[in-house]
């Protein structure tokens, strides 16, 4: 039989990555990834106004509200707000640096690009959570303004504030992220199982990272794998 430290160990890295925005590296890419397509690339007619766009990923999907004219707002980690008030500099295309050390600082932006820069080469659904959501659809041009007036600098929560709590919010009404509920429910079962000590490690060093040092924290970090431990 396999051991389920390792195997639950690697299940919950991947969960945490993911509502992480880091895109691919290919081979030679000196640290950053390949630029996005040239404009043009995506047929944009069929989008409207106040659509929902989401991307699908390996381990995540992306989420941006349309604007027309071949614009998407999106919310994305990002640590140079906190340092500039630039536009021209924030606007350029975010690299994985500039997003790994936003999720480490919490510091996020809701930025306007073109759907090639918001998509990055992937296939797009649109609107394709309106069915969880029934009638609580918003108007169209409702969803776009509510998208306009946030764009800017804001916090980030890997868990509490991502790119889904924004669109969500902006189309249905409320903030609401079914990714962070997978990775909850997944930190859940991971710590069921008595024999997860190095998983339950993982899950309390990840927190301290994304949620800051504090007992809420910290305390969970030594006292559950210390228990777990004890009964197994």
């Amino acid at each position: 039989m396999k051991n389920p430290v390792p195997q639950a160990a690697s299940l919950l890295l991947e969960k945490l990555l993911l509502l992480v925005h880091v895109r691919p590296l290919p081979a030679g890419s000196g640290g950053e990834p390949p630029p996005p397509p040239a404009p043009g690339y995506y047929d944009t007619s069929c989008f409207k106004r106040g659509d929902l766009l989401e991307v699908p990923r390996t381990l995540f999907v992306h989420f941006g509200i349309y604007l027309g004219e071949n614009r998407v707002a999106h919310l994305m980690p990002d640590i140079l707000p906190a340092f500039t008030g630039d536009r021209r500099q924030i606007q350029q295309v975010v690299t994985n640096k500039r997003l790994i050390l936003g999720v480490i600082t919490k510091t996020a932006s809701i930025r306007v690009d073109t759907v090639e820069d918001f998509a990055y080469g992937g296939s797009i659904l649109v609107n394709h959570m309106d069915r969880l959501f029934e009638d609580q659809v918003l108007g169209s041009e409702e969803a776009a303004r509510r998208a306009e007036k946030l764009v800017g600098a804001t916090a980030y929560s890997l868990l509490w504030n991502n790119c889904e709590h924004f669109v969500t919010y902006c189309r249905y009404g409320a903030p609401v992220s079914f990714q962070t509920d997978k990775f909850c429910e997944t930190v859940k079962m991971i710590i069921r199982d008595q024999r997860s000590v190095l998983a339950s490690v993982l899950v309390g060093l990840a927190s301290i990272v994304c949620l800051g040092l504090a007992p809420s924290t910290t305390l969970p970090t030594i006292f559950v794998p210390f228990f777990l431990w004890m009964a197994g």
